[in-house]
């Protein structure tokens, strides 16, 4: 019986949608607002998160030195260096086919860069590495013209750089005191990788005065167990803390503080959204409650339960929200999935990433639209519970 009457509640409560288009119309668009929001601010803190994650790989070593834990303060002296290069045994290193240790000795410079577009002036990261610091990373792939050459002022050039820049092969890019010539680019599965600009260790040590600067040294590892090997083996080289982390921590470091503070933005902001969006949902259905008086009343005389009631008005808050929520998720799959951004990274430079709408975002925005119907659905189904029968017989609403 009280299935019965609930079913036949819904079907009028949902039918008279239609006379109160603009009101039900209104609580949905609020809640699209709200669920848009979210998911843009946590799209990209996903986005960020991808973007970094793709450039980190557990079979990669990334040795710092001076205590710290990113590239820009770190400093590998030349002893540490020498100790590296001799390195014997089998700490589960990788080797090439002449028995040397697969290693790049880097450095970052952040550099301003003009905008062809827009003439704008742009911080990017140009790496400086020996010839095997393209091998050693994974998805790296050179997709257009050729690396750089050792000792020659060549750059590639990532293909989000590529693509924010508008620069080709062949072009010629002044970065800091001279001008260099784009080789090739190279793409990293969308990864932070193609943020970067990459160059010759001794033509950057060169042009920019830092003879001797070796900032990190990666080395590829046979696998990702080896790491704590390689740990042991830097804590007896006394001449300066060593430090080595799997380039995936490295990264995923990174990325978890900057997401971090995404999200201490996006929440707040949806949380005081929800609530507004919440105060009108209560509104619209308190209004439709006044409007349907006289036929829940009537219902009611006719036999029909407090809880039919209540289930009905409590439904019809959440088909509104629903589809606020699905509209609100639509919209921004439409206006944030793969829309590039970009934000100060590591190493003080610009970082470009793609904003990524997954179903984990789906699921949080979704979830805060489908709270707004629930909340704002709860009294106005309570006050339906509670209609006085001869007044609103009378003519009340």
């Amino acid at each position: 019986m009280l299935f019965q009457q609930t079913r036949v509640m819904i079907h009028a409560s949902l039918a008279s949608l239609p006379r109160r288009f603009a009101l039900s119309a209104s609580m949905a668009l609020s809640v699209a607002l709200v669920v848009m929001t979210l998911a843009g601010f946590l799209a990209m803190a996903k986005g960020f998160e991808v973007a970094l994650a793709g450039a980190g790989s557990p079979r990669v070593a990334v040795i710092l030195g001076g205590g710290t834990n990113q590239e820009s303060g770190s400093a590998i002296p030349p002893g540490a260096l020498h100790a590296l290069s001799a390195l014997s045994g089998d700490p589960g290193l990788a080797r090439n086919t002449a028995g040397d240790l697969l290693l790049s000795r880097e450095i970052v410079v952040p550099v301003d860069v003009a905008d062809v577009k827009s003439g704008a002036s742009r911080t990017l990261a140009l790496r400086g590495m020996d010839a095997t610091g393209a091998a050693i990373r994974d998805t790296v792939t050179l997709t257009q013209g050729l690396m750089f050459s050792g000792g020659r002022r060549d750059i590639v050039i990532g293909a989000k750089i590529a693509r924010a820049l508008g620069l080709y092969v062949g072009d010629v890019l002044r970065l800091g005191p001279v001008d260099w010539t784009v080789s090739g680019e190279f793409s990293a599965g969308g990864s932070a990788f193609e943020s970067e600009i990459w160059a010759d260790l001794e033509a950057v040590r060169a042009a920019f005065d830092r003879q001797g600067e070796v900032q990190s040294v990666k080395l590829r590892l046979n696998d990702p167990m080896a790491l704590e090997r390689l740990q042991q083996y830097l804590a007896g080289v006394a001449e300066t803390p060593l430090v080595a982390v799997s380039e995936a921590d490295l990264y995923a470091g990174q990325s978890a503080r900057t997401a971090s503070l995404i999200r201490l933005f996006g929440w707040p902001l949806a949380g005081l959204m929800a609530f507004g969006a919440s105060a009108g949902a209560l509104n619209t259905m308190m209004s439709s409650v006044s409007e349907r008086a006289v036929e829940i009343a009537t219902v009611r005389a006719l036999g029909f339960s407090r809880l039919a009631a209540f289930i009905a008005t409590g439904v019809e808050a959440m088909v509104l929200a629903l589809v606020g929520t699905v509209l609100g998720i639509g919209l921004s799959l439409i206006a944030f999935n793969g829309w590039q951004a970009s934000t100060i990274g590591a190493n003080n430079a610009r970082m470009a990433f793609d904003l990524a709408v997954t179903p984990d975002v789906m699921l949080s925005a979704g979830l805060i639209g489908l709270v707004i119907g629930l909340v704002g659905g709860a009294l106005p189904a309570l006050a339906a519970t509670r209609q006085p029968l001869a007044a609103a017989l009378g003519g009340r609403g």
